[in-house]
C-alpha cells in the first residue's frame, strides 16, 4: 500500500488522484477517499456527527505533517499523509463513535487533537505504518476524563473541585 513508502521516507508511486478515486491497492478504509469524504460530509450535514473531532483530527495531522515533512515538498508530503491509509475513515467514522468519544465540545476538540498527534507519532516512529487505529484506541479510555475535566461550569454553582474540598460540602452532604 502507499503507506509503506512513508517508512523509507519517500512519497508513494501513486498520484493524489489515484488515492482520491481508489485506484490503488489496500484495505477498504484506504480506497476510495472521495466516497469516504462524501459520506463524512453527509453525516455532518444530517447532524449524525459533530464536526469537532473530524476537523481537529485531520487539521492536526495536516499541520504536524506540514511542519515535520520528510519528503521533497512539504505540501505534497502533507497531502499524501492525509489521503493515504485509513485517516479519513478513522476521522469521520471511527473516532466519532458515540460510546467512546467525548460528549463536550471542548473534549471532542482535545480528543481530535490527541488522535492527530498520536497518529503522526505512530506513522513516523512506529513499526506499523498506519497509526490511525492505535491512536483512536489510545484516546478512547481518556474520553470520560476529558468530559469530566473540560465540562462547562454551570452558572451560579461553585466549581466541583472547590465544592468537594470543603468539609461537609461533598456530594452526599447537602
Amino acid at each position: 500500500t502507499p503507506l509503506h513508502a512513508f517508512q523509507i521516507p519517500a512519497l508513494p508511486d501513486a498520484s493524489l488522484g489515484e488515492l482520491l478515486w481508489g485506484d490503488i491497492s489496500g484495505c477498504i478504509g484506504e480506497t476510495p477517499k472521495i466516497a469516504l469524504l462524501l459520506g463524512g460530509i453527509w453525516l455532518l450535514w444530517k447532524g449524525v456527527i459533530r464536526p469537532q473531532i473530524p476537523l481537529t483530527y485531520l487539521g492536526t495531522v495536516a499541520v504536524l505533517t506540514l511542519i515535520f515533512s520528510q519528503g521533497q515538498s512539504p505540501i505534497l508530503w502533507m497531502s499524501y499523509q492525509l489521503f493515504s491509509g485509513s485517516l479519513i475513515l478513522g476521522a469521520f467514522f471511527m473516532a466519532t463513535d458515540y460510546v467512546t468519544s467525548p460528549v463536550t465540545a471542548t473534549g471532542r476538540m482535545v480528543y481530535g487533537v490527541g488522535c492527530g498527534i498520536l497518529t503522526v507519532i505512530l506513522r513516523y516512529h512506529g513499526l506499523y505504518p498506519e497509526g490511525v487505529t492505535y491512536a483512536i484506541l489510545c484516546m478512547n479510555p481518556l474520553a470520560w476524563a476529558l468530559d469530566r475535566w473540560l465540562a462547562p461550569r454551570v452558572f451560579g454553582h461553585p466549581s466541583r473541585w472547590k465544592r468537594n474540598k470543603e468539609p461537609g460540602k461533598g456530594a452526599n452532604h447537602g
